[in-house]
């Protein structure tokens, strides 16, 4: 049987963009985020957080979820068919060392598999946007996730926003507040929210999407006249590759 070797950021299930809490957001067609990521409570079966599979053994997520939320023994990673997930996997946390618990500056965390990912047509790593990449104020990306709208959805959904300018998110947010390793997104009728952190904000180019953010912080009302706040990949690239270098 031959083997299908399935290249980051290209899904085999192509996603819905046209037309298009993930607050105001629409269910996303099952299998098309093929990276998405639930994490969960092993004990309890609930997801508390989203992730990103980038690679067949590592997972990024938001560090400020690993740091204050998880007891790493009862933290289990599952990877979405819909609302199927695959059996968990135990797993080692690797923290930004620069992530602040006050600012939520370099809010990622790296979560290393007990063993490789099968890819699949439904499983299958995102692209991350390398630290060159200059993603123009108005691009249209997209976050998906599991977390909080106006109740707590079971199926994955997934919203369109725009990028905005760090000189107009620093208007809104504080000169002092947005730094170098954040991207602002939204503003625009739709959010990300509780639930929602660590996952995906995903730009398209020529048919591969790249992760550009992990859905870091907002307002706690999700008010999606706010922009949503999420960790700049691109700032963050050379930490990553490195920790998985040496991981």
């Amino acid at each position: 049987k031959k083997l299908i070797v399935l290249s980051c950021g290209v899904p085999a299930i192509k996603p819905q963009t046209i037309g298009s809490k993930i607050v105001n957001g629409q269910n996303a067609i099952s299998g098309s985020w093929p990276w998405q990521v639930s994490l969960q409570v092993t004990h309890l079966g609930f997801h508390f957080c989203g992730g990103s599979l980038i690679n067949q053994n590592w997972v990024l997520t938001a560090a400020h979820l690993v740091v204050n939320r998880c007891s790493f023994s009862f933290l289990s990673v599952f990877l979405q068919l819909a609302v199927i997930f695959l059996k968990p996997t135990k797993i080692n946390v690797i923290t930004h060392p620069l992530y602040s618990r006050a600012t939520f500056n370099n809010d990622i965390a790296l979560l290393k598999l007990s063993s490789p990912v099968t890819l699949t047509p439904r499983i299958s790593p995102v692209c991350l946007a390398p630290s060159t990449i200059n993603i123009l104020p108005g691009t249209r990306c997209f976050t998906t996730g599991w977390g909080r709208t106006a109740t707590t959805p079971l199926i994955l959904q997934q919203t369109g926003v725009p990028i905005i300018s760090p000189a107009v998110c620093r208007q809104i947010w504080g000169q002092s507040t947005i730094t170098d390793a954040m991207i602002c997104a939204g503003a625009s009728g739709s959010s990300s929210c509780q639930g929602d952190s660590g996952g995906p904000l995903v730009c398209e180019r020529s048919g591969v999407w790249s992760l550009v953010g992990s859905v870091s912080w907002g307002r706690n009302t999700c008010d999606t006249r706010f922009p949503a706040v999420y960790a700049r990949i691109s700032q963050l690239r050379s930490w990553i590759d490195r920790t998985i270098a040496s991981n």
